[in-house]
This record gives C-alpha cells, sequence and structure tokens, in this order.
C-alpha cells in the first residue's frame, strides 16, 4: 500500500465508520430518552400513518366513554325526578280515591282538592326545574312522536298501542300495508325498509291477548301491535289496518349522544324523554279535579294511565341506561386492544435499543480510537527524509 501524505484514505475511512457510529448512537439515544421507536417520519414513513390513524381513532373512543358516562348520568338525573313524579301520582290518586266516598263532605273536598291542585302545579314545576347543563329534560327531550300521527289517532283501527323511535330523523313516515303478503313497509320519503310480520301474527292478525312488535331497525322506528282483547288498546291489528297511516317525528332539543369514534348513526345513541308535565299531553291532568265525587272518581283512571305513562318512561330510560353501559364496556375494550396495536407500532423495545446502544458505543470509541491512529499513520513518511 503506497505511503501517502496528501490524502490519508485510512482516516477518511475511519471518519466514515465513526459518523456512522454516531449517527446509530444518537438515534438510540432519542429512542431511548422518548420510549418511542418512531420519532419522526423517517423512522418508519408507513408505520407513522397507521400510528397517527390509531392515536386519532384512541382519542375519540376516550372522548366516547366520557360522553357515555355524561349521559348516563343526564338519564339519572331525569329517572330521579320522574321517581319522585311516580310518588305524587300516587298522592294524587289517593286523594281522588278519598273525594270519590260520601264519607267526605263538600268542606272536606275544597281541602282534598287544594292540596291536589297544589301537587299538580308542583309537577309541572319539577318537570321544568329537571335540568343537566343547563337543559331541560321532562318538558320533551329528544325526537318525539306527534300526537297527531294518524298512526296515534286511528289507533282503535289499526291497533297501534305505542310507538318508539331511537334515532329517527325528523319527518312524516308513511306505511304501505296491502293487507294481503304479511309485510308492512314505512318510509319517509328518503329511507324505506319492508319487514316480514308473518312470523308474529296468528294468521293474519295478533293473537288475542297478546302484543307484538314491528321492528323497522333502518329507521329506528318500533311499533307495538295488539290483538284483541288487550286492555290498554281500543283496537285490534290485522294484516293491512296501517295502510296509508303516519308517523310525524318532531324534533327537540338533545337527546343525541355520540357513543363511537367516527360519524356515523350506529355511533350514537338517540334518547327520547315525553313531555312530563302534569298539563302536558301525555299525562294530561290539568283537566282533572276532585271538587266533586263523579269528578274524582273520572280523575282515578286518568291517573292511572299517568302512573303508566311514567313508570314506562322510567323502563325506557332504565334500558338506555343499561345500554350505555355495554356501550362503555366494549368502549373500553377496544381502546385497550387499539392501544396495544399502536404501541407494537409506536413503543420502542427498550431491551433491544439498549443492546443497539451499547454496541453502537462500543463502535463509535472504537472509531475514535482508530481515527487518532490514522491521523499518525503519514508522520511515518518523515522517517525516510531523514
Amino acid at each position: 500500500m503506497p505511503l501517502r501524505v496528501n490524502n490519508n484514505i485510512a482516516a477518511v475511512s475511519a471518519r466514515r465508520h465513526l459518523n456512522q457510529n454516531n449517527k446509530v448512537l444518537n438515534q438510540q439515544l432519542e429512542r431511548l430518552s422518548s420510549g418511542l421507536r418512531v420519532n419522526r417520519a423517517a423512522d418508519d414513513a408507513a408505520g407513522l400513518s397507521v400510528r397517527e390513524g390509531m392515536r386519532a381513532e384512541i382519542s375519540g373512543l376516550k372522548v366516547s366513554v366520557q360522553n357515555a358516562e355524561q349521559a348516563s348520568n343526564l338519564i339519572q338525573v331525569a329517572e330521579g325526578s320522574l321517581n319522585e313524579i311516580n310518588s305524587m301520582l300516587v298522592r294524587m290518586r289517593e286523594l281522588a280515591v278519598q273525594s270519590g266516598s260520601s264519607t267526605v263532605n263538600v268542606s272536606n273536598r275544597e281541602s282534598i282538592q287544594a292540596e291536589y291542585s297544589q301537587i299538580a302545579t308542583e309537577l309541572d314545576r319539577i318537570a321544568q326545574a329537571t335540568t343537566y347543563n343547563s337543559e331541560t329534560l321532562l318538558t320533551g327531550y329528544g325526537n318525539t312522536v306527534s300526537t297527531t300521527s294518524t298512526a296515534v289517532t286511528a289507533s282503535n283501527t289499526s291497533g297501534v298501542t305505542d310507538i318508539k323511535i331511537t334515532g329517527a330523523s325528523t319527518g312524516t313516515y308513511t306505511f304501505v300495508d296491502n293487507g294481503s303478503d304479511s309485510e308492512i313497509t314505512l318510509g319517509n320519503g328518503t329511507v324505506t325498509q319492508t319487514i316480514s310480520v308473518g312470523t308474529i301474527l296468528d294468521g293474519s292478525a295478533v293473537a288475542t291477548g297478546t302484543q307484538v312488535v314491528a321492528n323497522f331497525d333502518r329507521l329506528g322506528v318500533q311499533v307495538t301491535l295488539a290483538g284483541s282483547g288487550v286492555s290498554k288498546a281500543t283496537g285490534a291489528y290485522t294484516d293491512g289496518s296501517l295502510n296509508g297511516q303516519s308517523i310525524i317525528v318532531e324534533g327537540g332539543t338533545g337527546g343525541s349522544f355520540q357513543v363511537g369514534a367516527t360519524n356515523s348513526a350506529f355511533n350514537r345513541i338517540e334518547v327520547s324523554i315525553l313531555d312530563m308535565r302534569s298539563s302536558g299531553a301525555n299525562l294530561n291532568l290539568n283537566t282533572t279535579s276532585v271538587a266533586t265525587i263523579s269528578t274524582a272518581r273520572t280523575a282515578i283512571g286518568q291517573i292511572d294511565q299517568a302512573i303508566t305513562t311514567v313508570s314506562q318512561q322510567r323502563g325506557d330510560l332504565g334500558a338506555f341506561q343499561n345500554r350505555l353501559s355495554f356501550s362503555m364496556a366494549y368502549t373500553e375494550n377496544e381502546i385497550e386492544n387499539v392501544q396495544a396495536s399502536e404501541a407494537s407500532i409506536s413503543d420502542a423495545d427498550i431491551a433491544t435499543e439498549v443492546t443497539s446502544f451499547t454496541r453502537a458505543q462500543i463502535l463509535s470509541q472504537a472509531a475514535t480510537a482508530m481515527l487518532a491512529q490514522a491521523n499518525v499513520l503519514p508522520q511515518n513518511a518523515l522517517s525516510l527524509l531523514q
């Protein structure tokens, strides 16, 4: 090998290896200090893209759990007030029963009526005072079914006893029920769903003394149909009874909870709470009175219906709370699994990184020593000049 002075190739080679070792050493120091394998796009371009998407999803899922918890708290506020309203209705019924007997006189009934009126007024106050984050809950919360819907007003012929909505958009939904194919179609002009009811009917009608649910799940509408002999039904459903009837879904404030990470209908839970004021259309107690025997006896039946309405609403809210509990459990499990996937891409394997760091540290020290030796080699040329 020639002895050169102007170009020290050995030093250049040692310097190149030193730079490489120092680059690896700096990378390992960065990974060990941050705990991350991917600190910049250059570390793993494809991995970084996947990781950031997962991080966004995890962040959304965590907020979704918070939303579900707060939604459950909101529902509990409403249900707690309904519990008190139920107790007040029971007291109103007691007063109606008491006033409906000839054992009390006119003066007694005046006192009974005074308490009865105060309780009815308090029902209205509680309904208006039940709020969560400044939103009133018991005067109509979320989308609701209008009482002017023909499926409601014509229930004496169709046998419809109840209509529930879970996520149904506002608008008018019309039934197509031909009466010969055991199918019912419901649509709002934009979305239509046809379901078969042959398996829930007894022949062409709902069985005597029973009720069935026609579930239009894609629309978020559940229609309860009664057979003859059901106490709270004034009519009975037979195939074709719903043809041409409609459901009007009215918009309301609130009632929609985001429990998923994406903007999809299945990631939202829609909750509807009826108007629970005594003067509202659902309880309709503002016209009742216990001032006379006859009005007191009439009030008993109306209060019974109000108690049933409140109890059903409480049951619905309890079902929503249970659903939210399952939603939270599922989301927390999903967060854990997605976080594990994100960690496998992003997190540094400390054992591997320490091994690489130690190797780079040793090689860097060795390269530094060799560079010093290589810088001394050209001095050998001086011995030839002596």
